[in-house]
């Protein structure tokens, strides 16, 4: 940005189901108070809303309505507007790119390059501009990989207007996470290419992506993904899910993340809301298909608390919209911890009356709010209990895990106390 100080309103716009260009839904306005609290307020265009074909933005906070929406959440920003933003790693592509950190949360928005999930976008301008994004190819990603580690390292000049640092907007700020990331086209279309570490206790790429392979064999809907080794390192590459390549370009599919449907916020004081419990009874209001949306969670409760997935929390679920109806998203980052307990391990978010504890009898203490007979639900439990058992680690050698890696990972497996 060239303003010295941060950016207080923009124009939101979005791809409507079936289109290639965004039009303006609306306007957002952010303003501060003597305190220095935040409000944020949205109006939908007049002019929007008498399109028939116009689809609301979110279906929780911004449903389609003349009315002016305000909150005073997440620092004034709507929760489906923060989910089309970036997170960490996007966050520090943009400030690097800019020359300035911290930014203001509207300034994210504006900086953000078109790789941002969902089908939002945001400017300055009343008309949105034409689809300009040039994606990276997969044959690019050495390059990527190099950019993303000197980023990791913070090896990087403090000139915006360096050649290094204008390279750098190539990873793009792509969806969400800490992990380094970028996104990349091929002839199937768009993928979220994510990188190790090199703090990283294992090969983390190859461990996600045997993961999200073991969860489809336990039933579980999970984003497609690949490894592509490049230069003696693997790229993770997962398949982007809110985005369908066609002859015209890319049709875009509407995405707001867990945090929003459960009206919270990332704050500790709003983590009482952090619950599968709350998730599902928000998401049979929100679906097309609840009976469905409803028992596929279900399963990802016992799949997270069966590989000790302890990074659930609620920005890594979402619901997806390619059309007017909603729908849950597959599941994506799906990471095993073993961590030391034996006894007692804890998700991210409450999944049954004795809260967090990822334990098998507390999961099935609520069944009957995920739409499940109680048999059915010992059944899921069960069944998919002995199915990790007997097949994570024959799931993660053939996705090319290391036998050392696999034996690092090996206590985060149907820990014991899952099923005192």
């Amino acid at each position: 940005m060239t303003s010295k100080s941060p950016a207080s309103e923009c124009f939101v716009y979005i791809t409507l189901p079936g289109q290639r260009s965004a039009v303006t839904a609306g306007k957002f306005v952010l303003t501060k108070n003597t305190r220095g609290d935040a409000l944020g307020q949205f109006v939908y265009r007049g002019k929007y809303l008498e399109d028939p074909q116009a689809v609301e933005i979110d279906p929780v906070e911004l449903k389609l309505s003349t009315q002016t929406y305000k909150t005073t959440r997440l620092n004034g920003i709507f929760g489906a507007l923060r989910d089309a933003g970036p997170d960490y790693w996007g966050r520090r592509v943009i400030e690097k790119h800019v020359g300035k950190a911290p930014l203001g949360e509207l300034d994210y928005l504006l900086e953000s390059p078109d790789d941002r999930a969902g089908a939002l976008g945001f400017g300055l301008n009343s008309i949105p501009p034409a689809p300009r994004r040039k994606f990276n190819k997969t044959i690019d990603l050495r390059k990527l990989q190099a950019l993303a580690d000197a980023l990791a390292k913070d090896n990087f000049p403090n000139d915006p207007e360096a050649p290094q640092i204008q390279d750098l907007l190539l990873l793009g700020t792509s969806m969400g996470g800490a992990r380094p990331k970028a996104v990349v086209q091929d002839d199937d279309g768009l993928w979220v290419a994510k990188f190790n570490r090199a703090d990283d206790r294992w090969n983390n790429t190859r461990v996600e992506h045997a993961m999200l392979r073991l969860a489809r064999e336990c039933g579980i809907t999970a984003a497609e993904s690949r490894i592509d080794p490049i230069g003696g390192k693997d790229a993770l590459l997962i398949k982007r899910f809110d985005r369908e390549k066609t002859e015209n370009g890319y049709a875009r599919a509407r995405m707001v993340s867990g945090l929003t449907i459960l009206r919270a916020d990332e704050a500790l004081e709003m983590r009482t809301r952090w619950s599968y419990v709350i998730l599902v009874e928000e998401l049979r209001r929100i679906v097309a298909d609840a009976r469905r949306d409803a028992r596929e969670l279900f399963r990802r409760v016992c799949f997270n608390a069966l590989i000790s997935n302890i990074d659930d929390h609620p920005r890594n679920h979402a619901v997806i919209a390619k059309e007017k109806d909603w729908k849950l998203s597959p599941a994506y980052d799906l990471t095993p911890s073993p961590v030391i307990a034996q006894e007692r391990r804890d998700l991210a978010m409450d999944c049954g009356d004795q809260g967090r504890y990822a334990n098998a009898k507390n999961i099935l203490s609520q069944h009957a709010r995920f739409l499940l007979e109680k048999g059915e639900a010992e059944k899921i439990i069960n069944d998919m209990k002995r199915q990790v058992d007997a097949t994570w680690y024959n799931t993660v050698r053939a996705s090319g895990v290391s036998e050392k890696d696999a034996e690092t990972i090996r206590g985060a497996f149907v820990y014991p106390g899952f099923s005192l």
